[in-house]
Order: C-alpha cells, then sequence, then structure tokens
C-alpha cells in the first residue's frame, strides 16, 4: 500500500446522502473529469508510456453490449496504469465505415426520391459529410456515460486529413514496391451494395436451395454434372474430371456440346476435381466461381461473365434480362423440356455466402480490382508472434492466428463506391498509370482521370495504431506512445482488423510490431448462452440498463464474465446483483464515516492493533497482490471476483461487524480500528476504482478529501502479513458460521436473542466474546439458565438455552419426518443403481440424474441427524417450551 500524495484529510465530517443515486452524480463527475484534462496524454511527459487504441466504432453505430464490455475491459486497464503512474493514452476515434455509411445515406436519398446519381459523386461525398456531422457519431456521447477514460483532444476520424495522409502514403509506398497491384480475378460481389467485398466480410449460413443434375453432350459423349446454381451454365466453358477417373479418360480432350446453347465445350483432366464426389465431373464456369477460375488458368479457359453488377443475365436469348434467381428457375424449367435433367433434390441445404452489411446472397464475379500481394506481409505478421515479439492472449488463440495469417489471399482492398478513401491512381490518354503520393502533383491535362474507386475501410484501420498519431510525419507522439502497449479487441475480427494493423505496422514502422500484446477476449451474449440478435428478440440496449442500474453496475457485470478468449453470457438479474454490490460499498462506507473511519494520520503501530486489525491489513495486502496478478494476465473476471468477495465478504460482512464492538467500545482501541478501516477502505476504493469508477470517485473523496480517486496512487503490497492473526480470525469465523447455521436449522429469526453460556477460556477467541455475542445475538446467560443444546467448536464451547424460544419436541417430530423421507429416497435410488437389467437399458443422462438424487439424499440425511444429535431430548423441557 502506499502514500498517497493526494490524499488529505476531510476538512470537516464527511457526509453521504442515505442512499446512492448514480443518475445524480455520474454525468458531473464524468465532465469534470475531462475539464481537468485527466485523460489526456502528454508527448513531453518523462512518465512511461502505456498506450491502446480504441477499436474505431462505425460513425453510424450506437453503444451496443460488445462496445459496453470492451471499453470496460480497455478503461479498467488504462484507469490503473494511470494510477500506476504511467503517461497514458487511451486513443479515441472512428471508422468511416465505408458501405454502411454509403447505405445510410442512400436510404436518406430515396426518402426523398432521389439516388446518388442524381446528386453526383462529389455532392454525394457532401452530403455524407454533412449526415456525418449532424447525425453521425452519437456513440461518442455514449461512450461518456459508460465513463471512458479516453483523451477526447485527440480523437480521429479516418477520413480526416492526417489519416487521409496516411492512407496515400502507405498505398504509395506498397505500390512503388510492387505490393499492390490491378488485376482481374474472381471477388466476392454484392448485387445490393453494388461493390467488392472481401472474404471476411462473407458471412456464411446455411439456405434451403437446390442440387440439379443435368446432362451435357450427347449419346456416348453423355456427362452428367450437378450445380446449385443452374443460372451460371451459360457462361461454361468446360467440362472437369480427374485425370485419373477412368470413367471419363475417353472424354479427356474432346468437345462436348452445351446445353441450350450453340457452343462446344471441352472436358479437361484436373486435380481439383474429387472422382469420388457426385458423378466426379464438374461444370467449369471461370467468371463465376473461384474454384472454376483457377481451373480456367491452368487450362487456358475463356472466362465468359453472364451476369451484370445487378445479378442479371446479360447472354443474348430467352433469360438475358431476368434476375438471377428468376433465370435459375426459368433455365432450369428449358433443360427440363429438352430432356436433360437427370434428378433434383429441393430443398437443398448448403452454405452460402451473404453480404455481411445488408445481408443480399454474393455472387462470385470477375472484375478487375486493387490488390494487395500480403505474402511478405502476412510472413512478417506471423513470424512476430512466433518470435516472441508480440504476445496474443490467451496463448491457445494462436493457432487460430497461424491458421490465417499463414494462409492468407491476396487481399482485395478496391470498392465500388463513392464514400471512402479514393485510389490515388490517375490513367492518362495514352494508357499511362501515375500513382500519387501526397507530396506529388496531379497529373493535369485532357484525358487525365482518377480511378473510380476507393479503398476497403480495414485499408484505413489498419493503419489506426500509428497514423493516429502523426504518421508519416516524425511526431513526438508517435516517438511516445508507439508501438502500443496492448491491443484489446474481440476474436471476431482477429482476421479483419488485428492481422492487417499486424501487416502495415511492421512495414511501415521499421519491422516495429503495432503492440507488444494482443489481449482478445469472447463475444456478449444472453444469460443462456444465446447470439444476442434483434431477430431472436434478445437483444438489450446497455443504455437501459445504465438508466436502470447505474454505469457501474453494468460495467462491473461485464468485467466479471470477463474470462479470456471466452464468450460472455449476461442477464439483467446480474446487473441487478451489481448494483446490489455498489449500493453494499456505499452503505458500508457510509456507516464507516459515521463511526470514525479516517486516513488522517499514519497507521497506527502492529502492537497496539487487535487480531481483526492484523487480519484485515494482512487479507488487504494479499488481495492487492491477487490483483496485481491477475491485471497483469488480462484476468479480469478473476479480478473481479477476488475484489467482490474481499469487499463485501471479508471488509463488510466481517471486519466492519466485527469492529462494532470496538467502536461501541470507545477509547483508544476504537480509535486504531477506525484508522485501519479507515486504510482498508481508502485501498479498497482505489483498487475497486478502475471497474467501478463513479461510485468510488464520490465515496473516495469524501472518506480522504483527496481530489480525485482518477489520479490517486494505485496500491503497492506492503508485504504486511500476519498469519498468526488470520488463522485466529478464520477460527472465529468458524464458530460464528457453525451457530449461525444451527440457529437457522432450528428456525431461529437473525435477529431472536438467545442466552448463551461461551466457554472460551484457554483459546485464541477468548478476546471476542464480546463480539462473538453481537454477532450472534446471544444474550448473558441468566439465573435459570438451561443448557438445551451444546456446540464444541474449534476448541471453544458455545451452550444454548432454547427452551424459551423453540417447541423441541415439535422440531424433532419435524426432522424425523423429514430424515425419513430421505432415507426412502435413498433406499429407492440406491435400488435402482443396483439393477444390472435397468443400468444396461437406461440412458447415461438418467443414470446420472439418478446418482445425483442418491449424493442429495445421503447429504440430506447426514445433515438432518446432525440436527437431531445437537437438539436435547424433549423429555422434561416440553412444558416450558411456548
Amino acid at each position: 500500500m502506499t502514500e498517497n500524495s493526494q490524499q488529505q484529510p476531510p476538512a470537516s465530517e464527511p457526509e453521504l446522502p442515505t442512499q446512492y443515486a448514480p443518475a445524480d452524480v455520474e454525468g458531473t463527475l464524468y465532465e469534470r473529469w475531462v475539464e481537468r484534462g485527466y485523460f489526456e496524454a502528454d508527448a513531453k511527459s518523462d512518465k512511461p508510456p502505456f498506450t491502446v487504441v480504441i477499436p474505431p466504432p462505425n460513425v453510424t453505430g450506437s453503444l451496443h453490449l460488445g462496445h459496453a464490455f470492451e471499453h470496460t475491459l480497455i478503461d479498467a486497464l488504462t484507469r490503473r496504469k494511470r494510477m500506476q503512474g504511467y503517461e497514458t493514452l487511451w486513443q479515441p476515434g472512428m471508422d468511416h465505415a465505408g458501405i454502411a455509411t454509403q447505405n445510410v445515406v442512400e436510404r436518406e436519398l430515396g426518402k426523398e426520391g432521389k439516388s446518388r446519381h442524381d446528386l453526383g459523386r462529389e455532392a454525394f461525398v457532401e452530403r455524407v459529410w454533412q449526415w456525418k456531422a449532424e447525425s453521425g457519431g452519437q456513440i461518442s456521447g455514449q461512450m461518456r456515460r459508460l465513463g471512458d477514460g479516453v483523451a477526447w483532444s485527440r480523437e480521429r476520424f479516418t477520413m480526416d486529413e492526417g489519416l487521409s495522409q496516411a492512407v496515400q502514403t502507405i498505398f504509395k509506398k506498397l505500390y512503388d514496391d510492387e505490393l499492390i497491384y490491378r488485376a482481374e480475378r474472381i471477388i466476392n460481389w454484392c448485387p445490393r451494395c453494388l461493390t467488392a467485398i472481401s472474404d471476411i466480410e462473407v458471412e456464411y449460413q446455411d439456405d434451403d436451395g437446390e442440387l440439379v443434375s443435368m446432362k451435357y453432350g450427347e449419346g456416348d459423349d453423355t456427362i452428367v454434372v450437378a450445380t446449385t446454381r443452374a443460372e451460371t451454365m451459360l457462361g461454361d466453358t468446360a467440362v472437369a474430371v480427374h485425370p485419373d477417373d477412368e470413367r471419363y479418360k475417353h472424354l479427356v480432350g474432346k468437345s462436348i456440346r452445351l446445353p441450350l446453347t450453340e457452343r462446344f465445350i471441352p472436358v479437361v483432366a484436373d486435380t481439383h476435381v474429387d472422382p469420388e464426389f457426385g458423378t466426379g465431373a464438374v461444370k467449369v464456369t471461370p467468371a463465376h466461381d473461384p474454384n472454376d477460375f483457377e481451373i480456367g488458368q491452368r487450362h487456358n479457359l475463356p472466362n465468359i461473365a453472364v451476369m451484370d453488377e445487378h445479378a442479371v443475365i446479360t447472354v443474348s436469348g430467352p433469360f438475358q434480362g431476368l434476375d438471377r434467381l428468376e433465370a435459375r428457375s426459368a433455365i432450369v424449367a428449358a433443360l427440363r423440356a429438352d430432356g436433360r435433367i437427370v434428378a433434383e433434390k429441393r430443398p437443398y441445404v448448403h452454405s452460402v455466402g451473404h453480404c455481411s452489411r445488408c445481408k443480399t446472397t454474393i455472387e462470385p464475379r470477375l472484375s478487375m480490382q486493387w490488390w494487395v500481394k500480403v505474402g511478405p506481409l502476412a510472413k512478417a505478421a506471423g513470424d512476430a508472434v512466433r518470435d516472441g515479439k508480440v504476445k496474443i492472449h490467451p496463448q491457445e488463440m494462436e493457432k487460430r492466428y497461424f491458421d490465417w495469417v499463414d494462409n492468407l489471399h491476396d487481399w482485395c482492398i478496391s470498392r465500388q463506391l463513392w464514400w471512402g478513401h479514393r485510389i490515388p491512381v490517375w490513367y492518362g490518354p495514352n494508357g499511362e498509370v501515375v500513382c500519387v503520393g501526397p507530396d506529388d502533383e496531379t497529373p493535369t491535362g485532357e484525358g487525365w482521370t482518377q480511378d473510380t474507386d476507393v479503398l476497403d475501410t480495414w485499408f484505413s484501420s489498419g493503419l489506426w495504431p500509428f497514423s493516429t498519431l502523426g504518421w508519416p510525419e516524425q511526431t513526438e507522439s508517435l516517438a511516445k506512445f508507439y508501438p502500443n502497449s496492448v491491443l484489446v479487441t474481440g476474436y471476431d475480427i482477429l482476421f479483419f482488423w488485428v492481422a492487417r494493423m499486424m501487416m502495415f505496422g511492421l512495414y511501415a514502422m521499421d519491422g516495429t510490431p503495432p503492440f507488444h500484446t494482443i489481449a482478445l477476449h469472447g463475444m456478449v451474449r444472453d444469460q443462456f448462452g444465446k447470439k444476442m440478435s434483434k431477430s431472436f428478440g434478445n437483444a438489450v440496449n446497455p443504455l437501459d440498463w445504465m438508466d436502470k442500474y447505474g454505469s457501474d453496475a453494468l460495467r462491473f457485470t461485464l468485467a466479471r464474465g470477463a474470462n479470456p478468449g471466452v464468450d460472455v453470457p449476461i442477464g439483467e438479474d446480474w446487473v441487478q446483483g451489481s448494483r446490489n454490490f455498489a449500493n453494499k460499498i456505499w452503505n458500508a462506507t457510509r456507516f464507516a464515516l459515521m463511526n470514525g473511519a479516517t486516513v488522517e494520520g499514519e497507521l497506527p503501530p502492529v502492537e497496539q492493533q487487535s487480531a481483526t486489525d492484523r487480519w484485515i491489513l494482512s487479507r488487504l495486502n494479499a488481495t492487492v497482490a491477487e490483483v496485481d496478478a491477475l491485471y497483469d494476465d488480462y484476468q479480469f473476471a478473476k479480478l473481479s471476483d477476488a475484489l467482490f468477495h474481499f469487499a463485501w465478504d471479508e471488509v463488510f460482512d466481517w471486519y466492519v461487524e466485527l469492529s462494532k464492538t470496538t467502536f461501541m467500545g470507545g477509547g483508544e482501541a476504537a480509535k486504531v480500528s477506525g484508522r485501519v478501516l479507515g486504510e482498508v477502505l481508502d485501498v479498497t476504493l482505489r483498487l475497486l476504482h478502475p471497474i467501478v469508477p463513479f461510485v468510488t470517485e464520490t465515496l473516495w473523496t469524501t472518506l480522504t478529501g483527496g481530489e480525485s480517486v482518477v489520479i490517486a496512487d494505485w496500491p503497492v503490497d506492503s508485504g504486511f502479513r500476519d498469519q498468526a492473526a488470520e488463522k485466529e480470525i478464520e477460527t472465529l469465523q468458524s464458530v460464528i458460521t457453525e451457530v449461525r447455521r444451527f440457529r437457522a436449522d432450528q428456525g431461529l429469526q437473525p435477529g431472536q436473542r438467545v442466552p448463551a453460556r461461551l466457554t472460551l477460556d484457554g483459546t485464541a477467541l477468548a478476546p471476542h466474546e464480546a463480539a462473538i455475542r453481537q454477532l450472534l445475538r446471544l444474550q448473558p446467560e441468566g439465573e435459570d439458565f438451561a443448557a438445551t443444546a451444546t456446540l464444541p467448536v474449534a476448541g471453544a464451547t458455545v451452550a444454548l438455552d432454547l427452551s424459551g424460544t423453540i417447541d423441541i419436541a415439535a422440531e424433532r417430530k419435524r426432522l424425523a419426518k423429514d430424515l425419513a423421507a430421505a432415507e426412502k429416497e435413498k433406499a429407492q435410488a440406491g435400488a435402482k443403481l443396483g439393477n444390472e437389467a435397468f443400468l444396461a437399458k437406461a440412458p447415461d443422462h438418467v443414470v446420472d440424474k439418478i446418482r445425483g438424487r442418491l449424493a442429495k439424499a445421503d447429504e440430506d440425511i447426514a445433515r438432518i441427524q446432525a440436527q437431531l444429535d445437537r437438539m436435547p431430548d424433549a423429555g422434561g423441557l416440553a412444558g416450558r417450551c411456548t
């Protein structure tokens, strides 16, 4: 633990409202923190740096539970590091979200009966900027609600001037190094968004379709192929078979007639074909399938495109102008009429790719696009982890990372959109191609035009760790805060974003990776483990829960579920439980302040402290050490749980309760415990602050008179441990727990007082008699005291006179009835488990259930028998019972 330079004793007796009302303090506290500049980062500081970038939310987005979860974890890390004395930068900003934003603005135009083409490119882009200024970025305000301690003065946008310069710079560098090229390849095309999308922007799901088998060729030259996309047969330029397939060797090299057309296509032999699948023959449509494109390249097949960008058939004939799905039905009908259909299977469930933005079925399409040659970049990204330059946490996620970066295909970076970073390439009237850097002159003169495409959004967000710090300029911020200390992000964008940043960071920053550690977390799910979705009806607006229970309650619930790389279930009752924890912190601190808790002066010497004082200080230091180790291992769930149980169980339920008798007694002992309690609360509130910042700020400043817990010192383990005191209080706890359990078993109310004789002489419990009586509601024995129950616990004896509190005869009768029921249950379960015929036939889950019943019956029998053994005979007492 530390001397806190910000800590001052309160000027007057502190006062707190009787109840904690989050809505009354959260907004005010957050604005005060921002106004005082607590979250800003100084590049000139000589403090060691700690840098984290926010995974930039889309400008179209609003705060969802996934954001709240991730932001809570990052905020906890940065708040702790700030308190530890680091120059801490949590870099905020937003992504321009090319497709998503363009879709939003196009929908707005649609309400006016217009399209972007009515405005033209320049006016449309201006309209998007206008929308961004008026409606975009509402998530910034919601982040404030959550308590995000970001450096707002450094907020960036992936389309702002500085980041645009960074994009143009790295494009030019990659182009000059021949790592960017333009080529005609098969891409994923969205007929709704009218743009190419990358492999990782395609979501696959099982759809009901049809599998149609059809005959190509005539007579002995007939061959059967199957497809789920019959409309593409108009673009077939071959049929492929495996070279070792004896069934088709006589056909290889021949040309056969393509149905519904006047064309003849060759039969080619290619090892890509699986002879065991289907008929062992596949139709080859190089312009509409990536595998077919590769076969076509190997066999010099022509590429025949049969659809336009809207997925409408363009081939002359009866199907021209039909949408792909209309054409599919029409072509199957025509083939059926021509006697070409061999088999039809409907429904045929198969995996189909959909645009992640608009959910439209994607169409593989041959298209001229810009590509990044990822081979050398991906190798560097893989080597950085293999060599230990970058750690992935949890380590078991490394395999997923390597599976991705070691098998990356070249990255299609061009998008057929108007909103985004326009590709900085110009084409001249005589076939010239010029890539323009930020310091280059743009070609002028007649016939020069700029490429119409924009860059994939992930291209600019891949530069985020260094472009936000001023790169390509060699700024003070870049020198101070690059590389980032840690990247906290979901495993779901390990491929989208993390790999891009690794490739670009290593390339642009001379082999220095963008971060030291990648800490991956899971996805937020509902309390039953189901994915949250509006369509499922289980989506939750985190603002609703913050309004109802406070931001701290939501944050603590999310942190307490955050095991590394594992999905996080969450339900409203859990948030309510965290609200109860915040209230417990409030009420316990309020009680402590009213009973002399103080941070004034030094801690009293150990010899002046009671065993209870030494116990809680020992436990406090152990908790500091445990929480530190768990923070360093990104074990948010475990550290939150450790803090919860220390604060609620050990501080509030035990130390505060055990200290009540000391406070009531007054004198020097009360002063010592008051100072110890003040120390414990001071440190506990600082430990809790990164996760529950608002309630701890209010309580800590009231307790200490300090300026703000945000800039207070992080607690440090002093090394103080007192094993003897810990053992003594553990013994005391066992006595109180055992007697409380007995009281509950006898049906006594918690506040009901019972006469008791305590025999504590010769035990470590002797100094604690007053506390034991206080906590157990045990009144002194009177003249007519008669021990009706005696409990030997931990070398001591607690004798209770229950004669005036319970009807012993009736209680023994009730317990005997419960015991008989438990024994009957045990006999029935045991008989079934002893029946070999039953065990041979019964399912495993049924047998497991019966085993559970048997174990429960054994537990009940032992518990009830122990209660009966502790209870006196009713003889001679019945008349005295009430």
